[in-house]
């Protein structure tokens, strides 16, 4: 892909994102990966989405975290978006304050699997993160915002390709996918999922759990190598 049509795609994602309605202001940012060239593109820090165009995206060395290519600020948040294409195998990343979501990684509120539409979409719960430490912050914030959504994966065993998603405490939630769109989508269905999760906590909080098996089902027909649903 060249670095133009990069661009394009990204900054597309973006604007999909502002349309969506779950982000406010300038909250959140969306990057997609060229990971044959070496770089990824980013939406540039605190312009509004009314603004973006596809030469405001900025390129980012997936080596050493610089820029690569524009002439503005790349997103706050660029290094926990480097810190998640290092590890996980993704093309796209986003990050929103959505309501619901982002209600629930404030109060340290994992999203339960609890039926056949989240397991749609995720292999299991969308699991919140510790929260940092005051040297943490202090110190590269966000790329240690990268590295604790890793160890949240890494000491829970969670997949991130079953799993695409996180719920950052205190702060809010990222989820990627194979590319910048599919980002997007997956931050648009964590929303209604979450809204979910806060209407079944009121309602019955001791509701039972589905069946390991009933989400296995409903996840694989629609994911991995047997995968089923559609017309693919």
């Amino acid at each position: 892909m060249s670095p133009v049509d990069l661009q394009e795609s990204v900054c597309a994602a973006n604007l999909e994102l502002a349309s969506s309605g779950l982000v406010t202001g300038t909250f959140g940012n969306v990057s997609g990966a060229d990971r044959d060239a070496g770089h990824f593109a980013i939406k540039p820090s605190g312009v509004p989405y009314a603004e973006l165009t596809p030469d405001h995206m900025v390129l980012v060395s997936l080596e050493t975290g610089g820029v690569v290519e524009g002439d503005l600020r790349p997103s706050s948040d660029t290094p926990t978006h480097l810190e998640l294409y290092r590890a996980f195998p993704c093309g796209g990343v986003a990050h929103t304050h959505s309501e619901f979501a982002t209600a629930l990684a404030q109060a340290s509120v994992p999203v339960r699997c609890m039926g056949t539409t989240h397991a749609d979409c995720f292999r299991g719960d969308v699991p919140v993160t510790r929260a940092l430490a005051r040297d943490e912050v202090e110190n590269e914030y966000e790329r240690n915002t990268g590295l604790v959504i890793i160890e949240t994966f890494t000491d829970g065993n969670i997949s991130s390709e079953e799993v695409a998603a996180v719920l950052v405490a205190n702060h809010g939630p990222f989820t990627w996918g194979a590319d910048a769109h599919e980002a997007v989508a997956r931050s648009a269905m964590l929303e209604m999922l979450a809204r979910m999760e806060c209407t079944i906590l009121a309602l019955a909080p001791d509701a039972p759990r589905p069946a390991a098996h009933l989400v296995d089902k409903h996840f694989l027909r629609k994911h991995g190598r047997d995968a089923y649903y559609g017309q693919g």
